[in-house]
Protein backbone atom coordinates (compact mmCIF):
# COMPACT_ATOMS: atom_id res chain seq x y z
CA UNK A 1 0.00 0.00 0.00
CA UNK A 2 1.63 3.53 -0.99
CA UNK A 3 0.89 6.05 1.82
CA UNK A 4 1.30 8.43 -1.25
CA UNK A 5 -1.50 7.50 -2.80
CA UNK A 6 -3.70 6.96 -0.11
CA UNK A 7 -3.12 10.13 1.26
CA UNK A 8 -4.55 12.02 -2.13
CA UNK A 9 -7.54 9.97 -1.75
CA UNK A 10 -8.38 10.88 1.48
CA UNK A 11 -7.10 14.79 0.18
CA UNK A 12 -9.67 14.56 -2.43
CA UNK A 13 -12.37 13.21 -0.39
CA UNK A 14 -12.08 15.88 2.53
CA UNK A 15 -12.49 18.71 -0.79
CA UNK A 16 -15.35 17.09 -2.03
CA UNK A 17 -16.50 17.89 2.02
CA UNK A 18 -15.64 21.44 1.94
CA UNK A 19 -17.10 21.96 -1.24
CA UNK A 20 -20.54 20.52 0.31
CA UNK A 21 -21.02 22.86 3.93
CA UNK A 22 -24.15 21.63 3.31
CA UNK A 23 -23.72 18.14 4.15
CA UNK A 24 -20.85 18.74 6.73
CA UNK A 25 -23.18 20.83 8.63
CA UNK A 26 -25.69 18.13 8.67
CA UNK A 27 -23.47 15.57 9.81
CA UNK A 28 -22.82 17.62 12.61
CA UNK A 29 -25.84 19.07 13.29
CA UNK A 30 -27.74 15.75 13.19
CA UNK A 31 -26.70 13.77 15.82
CA UNK A 32 -26.89 17.08 18.17
CA UNK A 33 -30.75 17.71 17.04
CA UNK A 34 -31.44 13.91 17.32
CA UNK A 35 -29.63 13.68 20.95
CA UNK A 36 -31.65 16.43 21.90
CA UNK A 37 -34.99 15.00 20.76
CA UNK A 38 -34.40 12.09 22.00
CA UNK A 39 -32.45 13.44 25.69
CA UNK A 40 -35.81 15.53 25.80
CA UNK A 41 -38.90 13.77 24.32
CA UNK A 42 -38.15 10.28 24.74
CA UNK A 43 -38.44 9.37 28.63
CA UNK A 44 -39.83 6.42 30.49
CA UNK A 45 -40.15 8.55 34.01
CA UNK A 46 -43.70 8.46 35.30
CA UNK A 47 -43.80 10.97 37.76
CA UNK A 48 -46.44 14.05 38.47
CA UNK A 49 -49.54 11.62 38.30
CA UNK A 50 -52.12 13.49 38.12
CA UNK A 51 -54.57 12.05 41.11
CA UNK A 52 -58.39 12.27 42.51
CA UNK A 53 -59.95 10.82 45.65
CA UNK A 54 -63.24 10.60 46.58
CA UNK A 55 -63.22 10.00 50.66
CA UNK A 56 -66.12 8.69 52.26
CA UNK A 57 -64.39 8.29 55.44
CA UNK A 58 -63.94 11.88 56.10
CA UNK A 59 -61.60 10.21 59.29
CA UNK A 60 -58.40 10.90 60.58
CA UNK A 61 -56.68 7.78 59.39
CA UNK A 62 -58.46 8.27 55.85
CA UNK A 63 -56.60 11.76 55.39
CA UNK A 64 -53.91 10.53 56.72
CA UNK A 65 -53.51 7.65 53.65
CA UNK A 66 -54.69 10.34 51.40
CA UNK A 67 -51.59 12.35 52.56
CA UNK A 68 -48.92 9.79 51.76
CA UNK A 69 -50.02 10.35 48.33
CA UNK A 70 -50.43 14.04 47.59
CA UNK A 71 -47.02 14.34 49.58
CA UNK A 72 -45.10 11.98 47.09
CA UNK A 73 -43.19 13.75 44.16
CA UNK A 74 -44.97 11.08 42.07
CA UNK A 75 -48.41 12.43 42.35
CA UNK A 76 -49.96 15.94 41.48
CA UNK A 77 -53.17 16.34 43.88
CA UNK A 78 -55.93 17.75 41.51
CA UNK A 79 -58.79 17.75 44.52
CA UNK A 80 -61.90 15.57 45.68
CA UNK A 81 -64.54 14.43 44.11
CA UNK A 82 -68.05 13.02 45.66
CA UNK A 83 -69.52 10.58 43.46
CA UNK A 84 -68.74 8.06 40.64
CA UNK A 85 -69.80 10.28 38.36
CA UNK A 86 -67.10 13.15 38.35
CA UNK A 87 -64.81 10.19 39.43
CA UNK A 88 -65.53 8.55 35.96
CA UNK A 89 -65.04 12.16 34.28
CA UNK A 90 -62.02 12.78 35.61
CA UNK A 91 -60.83 9.74 34.42
CA UNK A 92 -62.32 10.29 30.91
CA UNK A 93 -61.07 13.95 30.69
CA UNK A 94 -57.27 13.03 31.88
CA UNK A 95 -57.64 15.31 34.53
CA UNK A 96 -56.63 12.39 36.58
CA UNK A 97 -54.46 9.28 35.85
CA UNK A 98 -55.59 7.42 38.75
CA UNK A 99 -58.38 7.73 41.33
CA UNK A 100 -58.44 6.70 45.03
CA UNK A 101 -61.98 5.47 46.74
CA UNK A 102 -61.97 5.44 50.53
CA UNK A 103 -64.85 3.39 51.67
CA UNK A 104 -66.82 4.97 55.05
CA UNK A 105 -65.86 1.86 57.23
CA UNK A 106 -61.95 2.64 56.28
CA UNK A 107 -60.47 3.73 60.30
CA UNK A 108 -63.13 1.50 62.04
CA UNK A 109 -61.82 -1.60 60.32
CA UNK A 110 -57.98 -0.35 60.64
CA UNK A 111 -58.59 0.52 64.08
CA UNK A 112 -59.71 -3.07 65.35
CA UNK A 113 -57.28 -4.79 63.14
CA UNK A 114 -59.16 -5.96 60.41
CA UNK A 115 -58.58 -5.50 56.72
CA UNK A 116 -59.75 -2.22 54.94
CA UNK A 117 -60.31 -2.13 51.38
CA UNK A 118 -59.35 0.96 49.24
CA UNK A 119 -59.87 1.11 45.72
CA UNK A 120 -57.66 2.37 42.95
CA UNK A 121 -58.75 3.06 39.79
CA UNK A 122 -56.20 3.54 36.67
CA UNK A 123 -56.42 4.62 33.69
CA UNK A 124 -54.95 1.42 31.59
CA UNK A 125 -55.18 3.30 28.32
CA UNK A 126 -51.70 3.22 28.21
CA UNK A 127 -50.37 0.15 29.99
CA UNK A 128 -47.19 0.62 30.70
CA UNK A 129 -47.78 4.04 32.18
CA UNK A 130 -50.83 2.46 34.24
CA UNK A 131 -48.38 -0.37 35.55
CA UNK A 132 -45.70 2.02 36.79
CA UNK A 133 -48.60 4.28 38.50
CA UNK A 134 -50.12 0.96 40.25
CA UNK A 135 -46.89 0.20 41.53
CA UNK A 136 -46.41 3.62 42.79
CA UNK A 137 -49.99 2.98 44.49
CA UNK A 138 -48.91 -0.32 46.42
CA UNK A 139 -45.57 0.80 47.12
CA UNK A 140 -47.28 4.09 49.32
CA UNK A 141 -49.61 1.65 50.63
CA UNK A 142 -47.29 -1.14 52.11
CA UNK A 143 -45.69 1.92 53.89
CA UNK A 144 -48.78 3.10 55.46
CA UNK A 145 -49.70 -0.65 56.33
CA UNK A 146 -46.65 -1.05 57.85
CA UNK A 147 -47.37 2.26 59.63
CA UNK A 148 -50.68 1.12 60.84
CA UNK A 149 -49.25 -2.46 62.01
CA UNK A 150 -46.45 -1.11 64.41
CA UNK A 151 -48.84 1.13 65.64
CA UNK A 152 -51.81 -1.75 66.70
CA UNK A 153 -48.87 -3.57 67.77
CA UNK A 154 -48.92 -3.99 71.67
CA UNK A 155 -45.23 -2.92 73.65
CA UNK A 156 -42.83 -5.61 72.99
CA UNK A 157 -38.81 -5.18 74.48
CA UNK A 158 -37.50 -8.06 72.17
CA UNK A 159 -37.97 -8.37 68.22
CA UNK A 160 -38.91 -5.61 65.50
CA UNK A 161 -40.34 -5.13 62.02
CA UNK A 162 -38.55 -5.67 59.31
CA UNK A 163 -36.80 -2.72 57.74
CA UNK A 164 -36.23 -3.51 54.35
CA UNK A 165 -33.68 -0.77 52.74
CA UNK A 166 -33.54 -1.19 48.93
CA UNK A 167 -30.51 0.86 47.21
CA UNK A 168 -30.30 0.90 43.24
CA UNK A 169 -26.87 0.44 41.62
CA UNK A 170 -25.55 2.84 39.02
CA UNK A 171 -28.68 5.12 38.62
CA UNK A 172 -30.15 5.61 42.15
CA UNK A 173 -32.52 7.69 40.93
CA UNK A 174 -33.79 5.47 38.52
CA UNK A 175 -33.81 8.53 35.56
CA UNK A 176 -34.56 7.48 32.84
CA UNK A 177 -32.15 9.74 30.32
CA UNK A 178 -29.06 7.94 32.14
CA UNK A 179 -29.47 5.42 30.38
CA UNK A 180 -31.86 6.56 27.23
CA UNK A 181 -28.63 8.64 26.46
CA UNK A 182 -26.14 6.63 25.98
CA UNK A 183 -28.27 4.07 24.23
CA UNK A 184 -29.30 6.93 22.04
CA UNK A 185 -25.57 7.61 21.34
CA UNK A 186 -24.70 4.11 19.89
CA UNK A 187 -28.07 4.48 17.59
CA UNK A 188 -27.31 8.32 16.14
CA UNK A 189 -23.58 6.97 15.23
CA UNK A 190 -24.35 3.96 13.50
CA UNK A 191 -27.18 5.71 11.46
CA UNK A 192 -24.77 9.04 10.65
CA UNK A 193 -21.62 7.07 9.96
CA UNK A 194 -23.11 4.65 7.47
CA UNK A 195 -24.91 8.07 5.70
CA UNK A 196 -22.29 9.39 5.64
CA UNK A 197 -19.74 7.03 3.71
CA UNK A 198 -22.85 4.91 1.76
CA UNK A 199 -22.68 7.90 -0.56
CA UNK A 200 -19.33 7.97 -1.36
CA UNK A 201 -18.60 5.22 -4.01
CA UNK A 202 -22.23 5.84 -5.38
CA UNK A 203 -21.73 9.06 -5.81
CA UNK A 204 -18.34 8.61 -7.80
CA UNK A 205 -20.25 6.08 -10.07
CA UNK A 206 -23.17 8.81 -10.61
CA UNK A 207 -20.68 11.17 -11.57
CA UNK A 208 -18.59 9.70 -13.95
CA UNK A 209 -16.06 10.32 -12.08
CA UNK A 210 -15.35 6.42 -11.12
CA UNK A 211 -13.75 5.98 -14.32
CA UNK A 212 -11.30 8.57 -13.83
CA UNK A 213 -9.75 6.95 -10.43
CA UNK A 214 -9.87 3.32 -11.90
CA UNK A 215 -7.26 4.66 -14.39
CA UNK A 216 -4.70 5.96 -11.99
CA UNK A 217 -2.20 4.03 -10.03
CA UNK A 218 -4.48 4.29 -7.08
CA UNK A 219 -5.46 0.67 -5.69
CA UNK A 220 -8.74 -0.49 -4.62
CA UNK A 221 -7.50 -0.78 -0.93
CA UNK A 222 -6.22 2.64 -1.02
CA UNK A 223 -9.07 3.67 -2.88
CA UNK A 224 -11.57 2.68 0.40
CA UNK A 225 -9.16 3.49 3.13
CA UNK A 226 -8.45 7.41 1.43
CA UNK A 227 -12.30 7.75 1.66
CA UNK A 228 -12.92 6.49 5.03
CA UNK A 229 -10.48 8.90 7.03
CA UNK A 230 -11.61 12.18 6.73
CA UNK A 231 -15.41 10.53 7.83
CA UNK A 232 -13.36 8.54 10.74
CA UNK A 233 -12.35 12.49 11.82
CA UNK A 234 -15.93 13.81 11.35
CA UNK A 235 -17.42 11.04 13.20
CA UNK A 236 -15.05 11.27 16.36
CA UNK A 237 -16.42 14.83 16.13
CA UNK A 238 -19.47 14.21 16.45
CA UNK A 239 -18.62 11.54 19.36
CA UNK A 240 -17.18 14.05 21.38
CA UNK A 241 -20.45 16.43 20.38
CA UNK A 242 -22.63 13.23 21.83
CA UNK A 243 -20.51 12.89 25.02
CA UNK A 244 -20.45 16.68 25.73
CA UNK A 245 -23.98 17.05 25.66
CA UNK A 246 -24.98 14.21 27.61
CA UNK A 247 -22.52 14.71 30.75
CA UNK A 248 -23.11 18.81 30.61
CA UNK A 249 -26.26 18.96 29.23
CA UNK A 250 -28.29 15.94 30.33
CA UNK A 251 -26.22 15.64 33.58
CA UNK A 252 -25.73 11.86 32.45
CA UNK A 253 -22.64 10.30 34.72
CA UNK A 254 -19.40 9.68 33.23
CA UNK A 255 -18.07 7.07 35.61
CA UNK A 256 -15.44 5.24 33.22
CA UNK A 257 -12.34 6.03 31.31
CA UNK A 258 -12.84 8.42 28.61
CA UNK A 259 -10.18 7.84 26.46
CA UNK A 260 -11.47 3.86 26.71
CA UNK A 261 -14.93 5.07 25.74
CA UNK A 262 -13.56 6.97 22.36
CA UNK A 263 -11.50 4.17 21.71
CA UNK A 264 -14.28 1.65 21.87
CA UNK A 265 -16.03 4.66 19.76
CA UNK A 266 -13.62 4.65 17.10
CA UNK A 267 -13.81 0.81 16.69
CA UNK A 268 -17.35 1.47 16.57
CA UNK A 269 -17.30 4.48 13.96
CA UNK A 270 -14.72 2.87 11.46
CA UNK A 271 -16.90 -0.32 11.15
CA UNK A 272 -20.42 1.41 10.31
CA UNK A 273 -17.85 3.51 8.05
CA UNK A 274 -16.93 0.33 6.66
CA UNK A 275 -20.61 -0.91 6.22
CA UNK A 276 -21.34 3.21 4.35
CA UNK A 277 -18.56 2.16 1.98
CA UNK A 278 -19.76 -1.90 1.19
CA UNK A 279 -23.20 -0.36 0.88
CA UNK A 280 -21.83 2.27 -1.49
CA UNK A 281 -19.89 -0.23 -3.61
CA UNK A 282 -22.72 -2.72 -3.75
CA UNK A 283 -25.59 0.13 -4.68
CA UNK A 284 -24.00 2.71 -7.29
CA UNK A 285 -27.07 4.60 -6.93
CA UNK A 286 -26.76 7.45 -3.80
CA UNK A 287 -30.81 7.09 -3.04
CA UNK A 288 -30.75 3.08 -2.89
CA UNK A 289 -27.29 3.49 -0.82
CA UNK A 290 -28.68 5.89 1.70
CA UNK A 291 -32.02 3.32 1.38
CA UNK A 292 -29.68 0.42 2.50
CA UNK A 293 -27.82 2.26 5.04
CA UNK A 294 -31.09 3.70 7.17
CA UNK A 295 -32.59 -0.32 6.92
CA UNK A 296 -29.40 -1.84 8.28
CA UNK A 297 -28.10 0.60 10.63
CA UNK A 298 -31.31 2.71 12.44
CA UNK A 299 -33.34 -0.14 12.63
CA UNK A 300 -31.51 -2.95 13.78
CA UNK A 301 -30.06 -0.19 16.28
CA UNK A 302 -33.03 1.27 17.76
CA UNK A 303 -34.50 -2.01 18.32
CA UNK A 304 -32.28 -5.12 18.70
CA UNK A 305 -29.44 -3.04 20.57
CA UNK A 306 -30.98 -3.46 24.65
CA UNK A 307 -31.47 -0.13 23.58
CA UNK A 308 -35.38 0.37 23.38
CA UNK A 309 -36.36 -3.17 24.42
CA UNK A 310 -34.61 -5.93 26.66
CA UNK A 311 -33.14 -8.67 24.67
CA UNK A 312 -34.05 -11.18 27.55
CA UNK A 313 -37.44 -10.92 27.05
CA UNK A 314 -37.39 -10.98 22.88
CA UNK A 315 -38.26 -14.50 20.86
CA UNK A 316 -35.31 -17.13 20.54
CA UNK A 317 -34.72 -16.52 17.09
CA UNK A 318 -34.59 -12.61 17.30
CA UNK A 319 -31.64 -13.03 20.14
CA UNK A 320 -29.64 -14.99 17.97
CA UNK A 321 -30.08 -12.33 15.11
CA UNK A 322 -28.81 -9.60 17.77
CA UNK A 323 -26.03 -11.20 18.01
CA UNK A 324 -24.96 -9.81 14.96
CA UNK A 325 -25.65 -6.38 15.42
CA UNK A 326 -22.60 -4.39 16.27
CA UNK A 327 -24.78 -1.26 18.02
CA UNK A 328 -26.13 -4.40 20.96
CA UNK A 329 -21.86 -4.20 21.92
CA UNK A 330 -21.50 -0.75 21.00
CA UNK A 331 -24.52 -0.33 23.55
CA UNK A 332 -23.08 -2.35 26.38
CA UNK A 333 -20.22 -0.72 26.16
CA UNK A 334 -20.97 2.68 26.16
CA UNK A 335 -23.29 1.93 29.30
CA UNK A 336 -20.79 -0.22 30.77
CA UNK A 337 -18.49 3.14 30.83
CA UNK A 338 -20.68 5.74 31.42
CA UNK A 339 -23.05 4.45 34.32
CA UNK A 340 -20.92 1.36 35.88
CA UNK A 341 -17.57 2.70 35.22
CA UNK A 342 -15.84 -0.85 34.65
CA UNK A 343 -13.01 -1.12 32.52
CA UNK A 344 -11.66 -3.05 29.43
CA UNK A 345 -11.19 -6.17 31.82
CA UNK A 346 -14.96 -6.53 31.97
CA UNK A 347 -15.86 -5.11 28.29
CA UNK A 348 -13.47 -6.92 26.32
CA UNK A 349 -15.66 -8.88 24.62
CA UNK A 350 -17.89 -6.83 23.28
CA UNK A 351 -14.71 -4.72 22.01
CA UNK A 352 -13.31 -7.32 20.40
CA UNK A 353 -16.50 -7.84 18.32
CA UNK A 354 -16.33 -3.91 17.53
CA UNK A 355 -12.81 -5.02 16.34
CA UNK A 356 -13.64 -8.18 14.25
CA UNK A 357 -16.60 -6.55 12.80
CA UNK A 358 -14.55 -3.18 11.66
CA UNK A 359 -11.56 -5.10 9.86
CA UNK A 360 -14.16 -7.71 8.06
CA UNK A 361 -16.38 -5.26 6.74
CA UNK A 362 -13.27 -3.18 5.58
CA UNK A 363 -12.00 -5.84 4.05
CA UNK A 364 -15.37 -7.19 2.48
CA UNK A 365 -15.51 -3.58 0.71
CA UNK A 366 -12.05 -3.70 -0.31
CA UNK A 367 -13.00 -7.44 -2.09
CA UNK A 368 -15.87 -6.04 -3.51
CA UNK A 369 -14.58 -3.03 -4.91
CA UNK A 370 -11.83 -4.76 -6.36
CA UNK A 371 -14.61 -7.23 -7.95
CA UNK A 372 -16.61 -3.92 -9.48
CA UNK A 373 -13.92 -2.82 -11.00
CA UNK A 374 -13.08 -6.31 -12.79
Amino acid sequence: MNLRRLWAVARKETIHIRRDPRSLGLAVGIPMLMILLFGYALTLDVDRVPLVAWDQSGTPASRDYLAQFTSSRYFAFQGTVDNYRDLEKAIDTRRAWLALVIPPDFEGKLSTGREAAAQAIVDGSDANTASIVLGYAQGITLGFNQKVALALLPHRTGGGALDLRPRVWFNPDLESKNYIIPGIIAVIMGLIAALLTSLTVAREWENGTMEQLISTPVRGSELILGKLLPYIVIGMVDVLIAVLMAVFLFQVPLRGSVPLLFGVATLFVIGTLAQGILISTVARQQLLASQFAMVTTFLPAFLLSGFTFAIANMPLPVRVITHIVPARYFVALVKGVFLRGVGLAALWPDALFLLVFAVLVAAAAILKFRKKLI
